[in-house]
């Protein structure tokens, strides 16, 4: 015992005093706050824009525009984007010319010597260099960077609408979970109300003997359980708002139903087609696949002549130990460079390239195969939860209807306590997977339009502001071009490339879905509005 009391004295003291030291001594850096500087991106909504931070958001369209415009990661997907847009006049670039000064202050000291004299030639000398340079025809070379430029800004354009499809689907579902879990929490303490007075009942009853201790206690073991349960519906409540308040921007405040989510297709096939012709997952594994296209025609293309034209003009000394006399020079040029033997280098290059572009294209028959897998999946769980909603809300009034008539049958002897609790436990479970199955079909229609490639923000909120990255693309588009010039220099070089912007074709043997002659194409810009094809359910999730 004795050496047990000294390990303990011991160990408390190298606890205590770290213990004081955490308490007492905190570091200076920690309780400072971030700087703080509001910043809206240009072209945002004006509703944004002039919303007060400490207003609460109330209603879908609301949260979908605030995200839209606020959201860091979809802000920080449009930046980088438009990095991506200057990879063209960066491409375009290398069709202009280029001119370069060099000048030079050198000492020189040399000393020669030979069996009759010995001489030592030193001094200070200047010269002046200007170099012109213009590219002709690089056989492809620069053409397939150009092209390659382009495909990068395609593939960045549908990352950016897969990741605003991610934001608006995780708005949309944190709007409708916030919903789904008040109304849980609401019918959570209901349940504990009519728990809590048929427990008051159950001892009244049991203190002039009408029932047992044991019925009491049963009441009195789901009074216990129901409390437990309306502190997880509390806590789930909590965790929802504050995903809201992570992906929307704002607190959630008292929500209005949202407004059903229009799909505008009737079938699966329909669904499919839209797909095919608007999923950016397959837009992007085409501009992939452009990409590596491009790398392939810029290997061949090393394997072929570089022409172009040099002007030199140099101003320097004679003598580089002297700055007098002084000589002027003047030189133009044309180089061909033809490459002739590396070993096989090149032929390697060019069967990488070739078998790396086969593989994105392959990928292509992959998106595809997961995009429709995506849309199948979406529309079997959106058909699934609607077609169950008559079902649940069926079920919650028969067991609402059940408890009534049990509570009435108990006072009468026909029902034990047991039953009245069990029925009780039946209605709780099915007023909440009713709230449950509603929150999922609106969540399933808009994973369906996710998949279609259709969850935007401007296909979701009429009026909206909108983000066009064509605008940032045309203002970088034609920086630094030279008029005539570079066009017929790219036309030029393109001679004899591949048409790199053509898309290609499927390979995959199931092949793609023919789409209906009632389907029309939607791109990134709003549609045209479509008439609801299927029922909707009513969008609010109410408390049974």
């Amino acid at each position: 015992m004795k050496g047990l009391k000294a390990v303990l004295l011991l160990g408390m003291a190298f606890v205590l005093p770290n213990q004081a030291w955490t308490e007492d001594r905190v570091p200076d850096n920690l309780g400072s706050l971030p700087l703080y500087q509001p910043d809206f991106p240009y072209g945002a909504d004006a509703s944004v824009a002039s919303r007060n931070s400490a207003k609460t958001v109330t209603s879908l369209d609301e949260a979908i525009t605030l995200s839209y415009w606020t959201n860091p990661d979809l802000l920080a997907q449009r930046a980088a984007l438009r990095s991506t847009d200057a990879l063209y006049p960066g491409a375009r670039a290398a069709y202009g010319p280029q001119v370069t000064l060099q000048g030079r202050q050198e000492y020189a000291r040399d000393r020669f010597a030979s069996p009759l004299q010995l001489r030592n030639n030193q001094g200070w000398s200047s010269t002046a260099t200007l170099i012109f340079t213009q590219p002709v025809w690089s056989f492809g070379r620069r053409y397939a960077n150009e092209s390659s430029a382009l495909a990068q800004i395609a593939l960045g354009r549908n990352q950016l609408r897969l990741s605003e499809a991610q934001t608006m689907l995780a708005v949309i579902t944190d709007y409708v979970s916030v919903i789904r879990d008040r109304a849980a929490l609401s019918i959570a303490e209901e349940n504990l109300g009519l728990l809590e007075r048929q427990y008051t009942d159950s001892n009244a009853r049991f203190r002039v003997r009408e029932i047992t201790s044991t019925d009491l206690q049963q009441v009195e073991t789901r009074v216990a359980f129901g409390r437990a349960q309306v502190l997880n519906a509390r806590g789930q409540l909590g965790v929802s708002q504050s995903r809201f308040l992570q992906d929307v921007g704002g607190i959630a405040g008292p929500l209005a139903e949202p407004a059903p989510l229009n799909l505008g297709v009737a079938s699966l096939e329909d669904a499919y087609g839209i797909a095919e012709l608007n999923s950016p997952l397959i837009r992007a594994a085409q501009a992939r696949e452009k990409i590596s296209r491009a790398q392939l025609e810029a290997a061949r293309a090393e394997s072929l002549p570089d022409v172009t034209t040099q002007a030199t003009g140099s101003y320097g000394t004679v003598s580089p130990y002297m700055n007098d006399p002084r000589t002027t020079e003047l030189r133009a040029s044309v180089v061909v460079t033809v490459p002739l033997i590396d070993s096989g280098v090149r032929r390697a290059q060019i069967e990488r390239a070739r078998q790396a572009n086969d593989a994105d294209w392959r990928l292509i028959d992959a998106a595809l195969r997961d995009s429709r897998q995506a849309v199948a999946g979406a529309w079997d769980a959106y058909r699934s939860t609607l077609l169950s909603l008559d079902h649940y809300r069926e079920a919650s009034e028969a067991a609402q209807r059940a408890y009534n008539g049990a509570v009435i049958q108990e006072k009468a002897g026909a029902r034990t306590t047991l039953d009245v609790l069990d029925l009780a436990r039946d209605l709780l479970n099915v007023r909440t997977n009713y709230v449950t199955a509603q929150a999922n079909e609106y969540i399933a229609r808009a994973n369906l339009l996710a998949a279609m490639g259709n969850l935007e923000g401007p296909l979701l909120v009429q009026g909206i502001s909108t983000y066009n990255p064509e605008d940032n693309f045309r203002r970088q588009e034609a920086r630094g071009d030279i008029p005539l010039l570079m066009p017929l220099l790219s036309g030029l070089d393109s001679i004899g490339v591949d048409n790199l912007k053509r898309d290609r074709p499927v390979r995959d043997p199931a092949g793609p879905l023919r789409v209906k002659s009632n389907v029309t194409p939607i791109g990134v810009q709003p549609p045209i509005a479509v008439t609801p094809v299927l029922p909707a359910p009513p969008a609010t999730i109410p408390i049974p």
